[in-house]
């Protein structure tokens, strides 16, 4: 079985052929795999903005779909369907895929497969991995952070979410907060490299806390207290607040992951693997 996937659902554009053996993603095989990214796009504003993306994906997903059959050998023709993310994702992008992918559908005679996207990041290790179910996945993509009991296809259990602000979000308004670049995580953790992650004594949120949720807004709110307390920063500053609110995140991530695994048990058996998405 051979599908052509569409992902269109926030700020990169990608097309892929991929190929399966009896719809069995462990044999399955990457034949191509497109991606163009909209971070030059986007760097003015500091964050993703929805309209400039929705506009970038149209102008390059036709292209980038050809481009993709062609490095996978391959034609619309002689595809067994046509997949895409519908959602969850910024609305105007996942329209464009949407539509993108009924018309080529329905041109081509094809079915349609419509893709959760959280879901994707749940199952795609699989096909590159050989992963068993169950497993624990740790789904920190773009404005998503989650603690899920992936146990089968189609069969999950959430087992700890954000209250607030997602880690992805978090890093990007600390980057914007602090005058770096976007993309924010690859900026902060840059700057963590050389700083003191134990200058400043941020709060480490749901610490301790028997579910498995997550909140980041405070531990925001508390960098923005400390930069302003010795404001204007200097580089110095800027290194050691990121490495401080780095650390604090990873600390949060990490007992948040602990109390997870101790409640998998329950709804899922033991655990063949923590992903990370």
């Amino acid at each position: 079985m051979k599908i052509l996937g569409i992902e269109t659902t926030c700020d990169e554009t990608a097309a892929a052929v991929v190929t399966t053996a009896d719809g069995d993603a462990q044999s399955g095989r990457i034949l191509s795999n497109e991606i163009l990214s909209q971070i030059a796009e986007h760097a003015a504003y500091g964050g993703v903005v929805p309209e400039i993306a929705a506009r970038a994906h149209v102008e390059v997903l036709d292209r980038l779909i050809v481009r993709a059959l062609d490095k996978a050998g391959t034609t619309l023709a002689e595809v067994d369907g046509i997949a895409v993310a519908a959602g969850p994702g910024l609305i105007g992008g996942v329209l464009v895929g949407l539509v993108t992918a009924k018309a080529l559908a329905l041109v081509a005679r094809k079915p349609l497969l419509a893709v959760n996207h959280l879901e994707a990041h749940a199952l795609t290790p699989r096909l590159t991995d050989g992963l068993a179910f169950p497993y624990l996945l740790l789904l920190v993509s773009g404005g998503h952070t989650q603690l899920v009991a992936v146990k089968g296809v189609g069969d999950y259990v959430r087992l700890g979410t954000t209250i607030d602000d997602a880690i992805g979000e978090a890093f990007d308004k600390v980057a914007k907060l602090l005058g770096l670049g976007y993309p924010g995580g690859p900026e902060v953790e840059r700057m963590a490299e050389t700083g003191n992650p134990e200058r400043f004594a941020l709060p480490r949120p749901m610490l301790g806390r028997r579910e498995a949720d997550f909140s980041l807004s405070g531990l925001k709110t508390a960098v923005r207290i400390e930069a302003e307390k010795i404001a204007p920063l200097a580089r110095t500053d800027v290194a050691d607040l990121c490495a401080s609110f780095q650390a604090a995140v990873v600390d949060v991530v990490a007992d948040r992951v602990r109390v997870a695994l101790r409640g998998f048990d329950a709804v899922a058996g033991r655990p063949t693997a923590l992903v990370a998405a």
